[in-house]
């Protein structure tokens, strides 16, 4: 009798308290979704910083010989707020590299350093570093390779992009959504071509390809290697939801490599490409491998301020 008092008493006080228990998947299940939470957190702040892509304001392509910058409506690529007269890029035709030569007195910076004329490095062939940087004011650019041409990208911290970002929508967080796949090894050379936005193809080395089940059904997805050396693999993929609650060419998710044959594919950490933000991008679309027969009801939605 009195053992079952001092229970009673117990339990009576924790109610009184307002404690309760908690098990261990509770505990599991939270830091999960804390985990999630967090990746949205930095997700976000990489999107709206100085540098990130809500402040793209332009995509110049380049042609071969003198391409002039400026304010003036008469530069080959006029940037709004840049001097009248900026300076030029000049695009060799044989070597395909690129020399800048800035006009005295405009205060633009290459780099951080006032240096009149440079070569400027692009996206593709600035090995582990970064591509030249040319600055003046809130407005800045670097060139980019795509495909055989060369463009450039053009950013100003005071974008509308950026100063008006309404935010992004989420599918709510579903532990469910983080599955573990069979990884079936690629044979050696293998490659998956995908277009992009700008009408190029690219090619990419396919380490594997995930094969998982849901709803009963089996489906199959192929990441791809997108830079050399890089510790996780990328997959470009699209679903049901595409086009409707979701941004319409693809979603983007990374995957760590595989262990003991698994790997896991956490579509809730699934996002919108940039295009989805911005005109200016150059964006992959998802190949026909991996548009899925399913509803991925999961990671980012559509962006309700996206320029389409």
């Amino acid at each position: 009798m009195a053992k079952w008092t001092m229970r009673a008493g117990w339990i009576l006080a924790m109610t009184f308290w307002g404690v309760t228990t908690v098990s261990a998947a509770d505990v599991q299940t939270d830091a999960y979704t804390q985990s999630i939470e967090q990746w949205r957190h930095t997700r976000v702040a990489e999107l709206t910083a100085p540098d990130g892509w809500l402040s793209l304001v332009g995509l110049a392509w380049l042609h071969p010989g003198v391409n002039t910058i400026g304010g003036a409506p008469d530069s080959d690529i006029v940037l709004p707020g840049a001097p009248a007269q900026l300076g030029a890029v000049t695009l060799d035709e044989h070597d395909g590299t690129l020399r800048l030569k800035l006009e005295a007195g405009t205060g633009a910076l290459v780099d951080g350093k006032a240096q009149l004329d440079a070569a400027l490095v692009d996206d593709a062939h600035a090995g582990t570093g970064k591509p030249t940087l040319v600055s003046f004011g809130s407005t800045s650019f670097i060139a980019i390779h795509r495909g055989e041409r060369e463009a450039l990208r053009v950013r100003d911290t005071n974008a509308p992009s950026r100063t008006g970002f309404l935010g992004i929508d989420y599918f709510p967080i579903d532990p469910g959504w983080r599955i573990e796949a069979d990884w079936i090894p690629a044979t050696p050379g293998e490659t998956l071509e995908m277009g992009t936005v700008i009408g190029t193809v690219d090619k990419y080395p396919v380490p594997g390809k995930l094969r998982f089940s849901r709803d009963g059904r089996s489906f199959e997805i192929l990441p791809v290697i997108e830079v050399p050396g890089d510790k996780q693999y990328f997959v470009v993929f699209a679903d049901r939801t595409s086009g409707k609650e979701t941004y319409g060419a693809a979603r983007f998710v990374y995957i760590d490599p595989p262990q003991g044959g698994k790997a896991v594919i956490d579509f809730n950490r699934a996002y919108n490409p940039p295009c989805a933000f911005t005109a200016f991008a150059t964006c992959p679309l998802a190949p026909p491998e991996n548009r899925l027969d399913l509803r991925v009801t999961a990671g980012e939605k559509k962006y309700r301020g996206g320029p389409h």
